[in-house]
């Protein structure tokens, strides 16, 4: 997901954020990892039609418009359903085109200039209004998006500023897309796609994109918008030309994570994520009282897994998510301001133990994550965490200067003590930092705790620096071009200070920089991968994030909802979820 539509927000303080990852083809011979998604078959022979499934969302969201930065998880979540996704992903991260849009898309070989980009749409293809896709939805939508207009207010995806034009094509249905240079991501561009009167101009653009949202071009259409009542409704879309809809609506309802297994319960929902109902547990008696401890937690984490299971007429679907925890080290400042004392930490984090504290209690496996760029389980993915190098923790410290004593490292009579942002009320985030506390204690650094408040973790901590650790998790793409952000060496600002975007660490390199642009550029696969693995190389010596593992999903279906459950990278089918015949 985009920037502006950040899936995860329990984890990283609502921060709309991306992580960028490769799609790329060779596997290097590194093992597939974990179940990729676990989703009720859809099998359209025996989902009956009609009915409605309600789905719960964290709130129903001020914009439809996934490039608007109020838009988030759930804005993307209800515009799938209602816009033309050119290319469905599947559960390894990999893209092919959605014959519903595309009779075809094919882009220029690599090594040939410049790159174009020939889109096919498939003729049947209509918006609500009977009107065909066509090259003007594509044209107002890279020039909203290109960045060159200032007016328009989009946390902007990459790679739309690498267009040079847009036009109709030689053929009928044609869109013709030329690059100013290669583009390896051009996958991700016009997904969703929007109809020119909403992108054409500033003024449409920023508009709400809520109720009045009536020019679609999904399986469904909206029916009924009230963000006041905490419900959307969508219905199926009277024009749609691909396999009809076997539900007749989706209602999509607004329950905070601390109702939702409560409202499971009661029969209100059909689908639900229940990660955070299950991880932000609360011990019963203590919502209005101070912070729990630890075991209290687990025991309330715990017991809401244990009903999620084992409520009536429910399936718990796990798989691992788009999305993967990692530990920020903050080079800006104090002893980690040294790369090998950063070194040091990543040597001393044994990330295997991580991964079970956090991932074993939920049910799911415990994969240790080696890669900055790609989730375990996704094409391309290999474990480069050896490039760390062989040499341990402890002698990377002494090399240092920190000089171990009675369990304990000194530098000029200063202790070597580090503290550890962590999300408040996360049961996996306190596993999380109880393992790295002792995996650190085991080398001579005390490691300190602060659990912050989820609204104030970006912007007291993350933004201004304020930590020497941070443990939050990015969400995650099939696609590698966003990556850049999160690792590229802050550039200086007006006032000479540099500038850090997304890139926590704070740090980086200007080889680092080169060899993801040079991944961005390159149309063929197995040389772009390459390149990324050399990346992420560089990114495990650099030492300024540890990934850890990808983050749980945890979604109750109700029992006979077909095409339901946790999708990890996968693209739903709208149109296949519905009630199964008995």
């Amino acid at each position: 997901m985009r920037a502006s539509r950040a899936a995860d927000r329990t984890a990283a303080a609502a921060a709309v954020l991306c992580l960028a990852l490769a799609a790329a083809g060779c596997t290097d011979g590194s093992p597939a990892g974990p179940a990729a998604s676990d989703v009720t078959a859809a099998d359209r022979a025996r989902t009956r039609d009609g009915g409605t499934v309600r789905w719960a969302v964290d709130d129903i969201p001020e914009t439809l418009n996934v490039y608007r930065p109020g838009a988030g998880a759930d804005s993307e979540l209800i515009a799938r359903a209602l816009l033309p996704g050119l290319f469905r992903m599947d559960d390894r991260g990999r893209t092919a085109p959605d014959p519903d849009y595309l009779a075809g898309a094919e882009s220029t070989p690599p090594g040939r200039s410049p790159q174009r980009i020939t889109y096919r749409l498939n003729p049947a293809a209509v918006w609500s209004d009977g009107s065909p896709l066509s090259a003007a939805d594509f044209t107002a939508q890279w020039k909203a998006l290109s960045g060159a207009d200032p007016a328009f207010h989009s946390d902007r995806p990459a790679g739309y500023d690498a267009i040079a034009s847009v036009s109709p094509g030689s053929g009928p249905g044609e869109v013709e897309v030329v690059l100013k240079h290669p583009y390896a991501d051009w996958r991700a561009l016009f997904s969703p796609l929007y109809p020119a009167a909403r992108t054409a101009t500033a003024e449409t653009f920023d508009e709400p994109l809520d109720g009045d949202f009536r020019t679609s071009a999904g399986p469904f259409v909206l029916d009924a918008y009230d963000r006041e009542g905490g419900s959307a409704r969508l219905v199926r879309n009277p024009r749609w030309w691909g396999e009809k809809a076997k539900a007749d609506a989706v209602e999509f309802v607004a329950v905070p994570a601390a109702e939702r297994l409560d409202a499971l319960a009661r029969g209100e929902l059909d689908i639900a994520a229940v990660t955070a109902s299950v991880d932000r547990a609360v011990p019963g008696g203590t919502a209005d009282a101070a912070p729990p401890d630890a075991a209290a937690m687990v025991e309330a984490s715990v017991h809401a897994l244990r009903r999620a299971e084992t409520t009536p007429g429910l399936t718990l679907h796990r798989a691992p998510a788009a999305a993967f925890t990692q530990l920020t080290l903050n080079a800006a400042r104090g002893p980690l301001a040294d790369q090998g004392v950063r070194q040091a930490v990543a040597r001393a984090t044994d990330r295997r133990r991580t991964a079970e504290a956090a991932l074993v209690p939920l049910g799911l496996g415990a994969v240790p994550l080696g890669n900055h760029l790609l989730l375990a389980g996704q094409d391309g993915y290999r474990d480069n965490s050896a490039a760390l190098g062989t040499i341990g923790a402890a002698t990377l410290l002494d090399r240092s200067g920190w000089k171990a004593a009675d369990g304990k490292r000194t530098k000029d009579g200063k202790p070597l003590a580090l503290t550890l942002v962590i999300p408040e009320g996360s049961t996996t985030a306190r596993r999380t930092a109880d393992t790295l506390t002792t995996d650190l204690a085991a080398v001579g650094i005390a490691l300190t705790s602060t659990p912050v408040p989820a609204d104030t973790f970006v912007t007291d901590r993350l933004d201004k620096g304020d930590f020497d650790l941070a443990l939050f998790s990015w969400p995650a793409t099939g696609y590698p071009a966003e990556a850049r952000a999160l690792y590229a060496k802050p550039q200086p600002g007006p006032d000479g200070q540099p500038l850090p975007g997304r890139n926590y660490g704070r740090t980086g390199t200007a080889e680092i920089d080169r060899l993801l642009d040079r991944a961005s550029a390159e149309l063929d696969p197995a040389v772009r991968t390459g390149l990324l693995q050399q990346a992420d190389a560089r990114l495990w010596q650099l030492a300024d994030v540890v990934p850890l593992y990808r983050r749980p999903e945890l979604v109750a279906v109700r029992d006979g909802v077909a095409g339901a459950g946790a999708y990890g990278f996968t693209t739903p089918r709208y149109q296949d979820v519905g009630f199964r015949t008995a």
